[in-house]
């Protein structure tokens, strides 16, 4: 067995943990399903057998899936921001995301089919915002309230003028 890492991200599900993580490991790179441990004996919301837990890697972060059972939900509290280098990259992951039964949120946040937030941030929206000119930061910012997935030409627009 690998030594496991120092910290992991726990997730938890309601049995579908390691749909999940097969979704993230063909969706994003640098990501994999590592390991899937079953159920040495009967849990709360499963049996033995069952799966338990899945280790799992989304963009180079380590993460466990817990198959916990149906008593906590994911919120918006935590969310992955993945950055993209451009609105092709953007896009591929929005429609992944909202195309597998996800649902759009404001300001570039969707959820998965999981309840699991992503934020899918262009850089150039974090280079506007981080402009030590403010009147031009928020020029982009305003545009960005405005939208679902971003729109990077619109952005970068924006932060002209």
């Amino acid at each position: 067995m690998a030594t496991p890492a120092k910290n992991t991200v726990c997730l938890w599900f309601n049995g579908d943990a390691e749909d999940a993580a097969r979704f993230y490991a063909k969706t994003f790179p640098d990501s994999s399903v590592d390991a899937v441990h079953r159920a040495p004996g009967d849990y709360p919301s499963g049996q033995q057998g069952d799966v338990l837990t899945v280790e799992f890697t989304v963009m180079g972060i380590p993460c466990i899936g817990l198959n916990g059972g149906p008593m906590f939900k994911h919120s918006e509290a935590f969310s992955f921001q993945v950055a993209t280098q451009d609105q092709a990259e953007t896009d591929r992951y929005w429609n992944a995301i909202v195309g597998n039964d996800g649902q759009e949120s404001d300001c570039g946040w969707c959820k998965d089919k999981w309840g699991l937030s992503w934020q899918i941030t262009p850089v150039a929206l974090i280079k506007a915002f981080t402009d030590p000119d403010r009147v031009a930061a928020k020029r982009a910012f305003d545009a960005m309230m405005t939208m679902k997935k971003i729109d990077v030409a619109a952005i970068e627009a924006a932060h002209r003028g």
